[in-house]
């Protein structure tokens, strides 16, 4: 598997930390479909979560956290309107 999307979220805090911060995790996948079902998870886990392309690949994307809902609902609509009967 050559891996080609990220998915980076938050992870829970667990215990005392004697400085505030948020510790992130990152998963790897071959495709974008792959990606934005894990990214759909962590998010209904009510994490925040952003994602991306690895390098080297073309054309590069970086979907911050505050767009991954967009990202999310482009398969949405994909799926939709390759669903919608053509009347051929």
């Amino acid at each position: 598997m050559v891996a080609t999307w990220y998915v980076t979220f938050e992870v829970r805090k667990r215990g005392l930390l004697l400085r505030q911060r948020t510790p992130r995790e990152t998963k790897t996948f071959a495709t974008e479909a792959e990606a934005k079902l894990f990214a759909r998870a962590k998010l209904d886990e009510g994490l925040a979560v952003f994602a991306g392309t690895l390098n080297p690949q073309l054309p590069r994307r970086l979907i911050p956290s505050s767009d991954i809902a967009a990202w999310l609902a482009e398969e949405q609509d994909s799926d939709e309107a390759s669903q919608i009967p053509t009347g051929d």
